[in-house]
């Protein structure tokens, strides 16, 4: 290897709740353990503070600048950043110019550094003219092909962004490395067939998508605990404004936000999790990914079928609401073991593996 440190940098680290930062810091510890890669963390959010970092070196941006962001970053000529990137992790409406800006100055200082962007989205979609993103999305189109251009190597989580970096980089981007995000919440060894589980069911993950579990939903679910007869329901994650509704008789038990180890324990003992999430973008979604690394039964809400990366209706999760036929035990544990196999693909150990290779080949295309 030619270099064994990276500074990455992530919008937040625990105790923070944050996906990217979980994601990062598990991926840093991955890269060390297997690799021998030091990271070394600069954190995007001025107002982030905590001690649950203690195995790495943690910066922190003195306020949302460019130049702020510059006195962080590495002055060695041939230093590497990874960036982990979601607009809105940098910015509350999306559009982060003063990282972008940031980067682009320290790349430019030197040819020989490098700069990896891990894209776990590109930029917001136009929605209703109600929501920033109807106003903002050109402008975080913009910086994202900003930063595309001036990244001397991208990885992403969805094809449908690999398609967009490999446009918006015009003709720099090739064949962008697609990486489904792993389980920020362990991937247990040993893992006991449904047959030997308890009839539980887990809700888990942030408050939108619980939501919208309890709500749009909720008819799927009922079904669900019913044809599978579940026996407890368990809500895991920041607790719900709305009160928890009854399913199929029985009361949701809300257990709140857990540290990771026990919603580990308490996935590898379940026998399914229910989610509410596009399709499309299963690859990006860190519940759909802890559900596959536990071998629990994945079961889809009320979006519609699709395909992504390989992830099919049927066979990695049971799409309720639009299944006629509904479903036994043999069917539920095919359908988790093909869920299992699919993740054991891009696991951790697997994403550290490409991640070392990435960060420390030539970069010449």
């Amino acid at each position: 290897m030619t270099n064994s440190l990276v500074t990455a940098i992530v919008p937040q680290l625990p105790p923070a709740i944050d996906g990217l930062g979980d994601y990062g810091l598990n991926l840093a510890r991955q890269l060390y353990q297997d690799f021998g890669v030091q990271t070394r963390f600069v954190v995007g959010s001025p107002s982030w503070s905590g001690n649950g970092v203690t195995d790495f070196e943690v910066a922190v941006v003195a306020e949302c600048s460019t130049a702020a962001l510059l006195r962080r970053l590495p002055t060695d000529s041939t230093a590497t950043v990874l960036l982990h990137y979601v607009g809105y992790g940098y910015a509350r409406r999306g559009c982060p110019s003063w990282l972008v800006q940031g980067l682009r100055a320290w790349r430019g200082q030197s040819e020989a550094r490098r700069l990896v962007t891990m894209f776990h989205e590109v930029y917001a979609r136009r929605g209703s003219i109600w929501n920033s993103q109807f106003w903002t999305s050109d402008y975080q189109r913009f910086l994202a092909s900003r930063l595309i251009q001036c990244s001397d190597r991208c990885v992403t989580s969805n094809p449908a962004f690999s398609q967009l970096i490999e446009q918006f980089s015009q003709g720099k981007h090739r064949q962008v490395p697609i990486l489904p995000v792993f389980s920020n919440i362990g991937e247990p060894k040993v893992l006991l067939p449904l047959a030997d589980r308890a009839r539980r069911l887990v809700v888990f993950g942030g408050r939108g998508p619980r939501s919208r579990v309890y709500g749009r939903s909720l008819t799927g679910l009922v079904r669900a605990c019913e044809e599978l007869q579940i026996d407890e329901v368990l809500d895991i994650g920041p607790p719900l404004v709305d009160e928890l509704p009854k399913v199929a008789g029985r009361q949701v038990k809300a257990l709140g936000i857990l540290p990771s180890h026990e919603i580990s324990e308490l996935l590898a003992t379940s026998y399914a999790g229910f989610f509410d999430y596009p399709i499309t973008f299963l690859g990006k979604s860190g519940v759909f990914a802890a559900y596959c690394a536990h071998r629990v039964l994945p079961v889809g809400g009320s979006y519609p079928v699709a395909s992504e990366a390989g992830v099919m209706a049927e066979q990695h999760y049971w799409q309720v609401e639009q299944d006629a036929e509904g479903i036994d035990e043999i069917r539920a544990q095919r359908i988790a073991d093909v869920a299992y196999g699919w993740y054991e693909g891009h696991c951790l150990a697997a994403q550290a593996s490409l991640f070392s290779e990435v960060l420390h080949r030539s970069f010449k295309q």
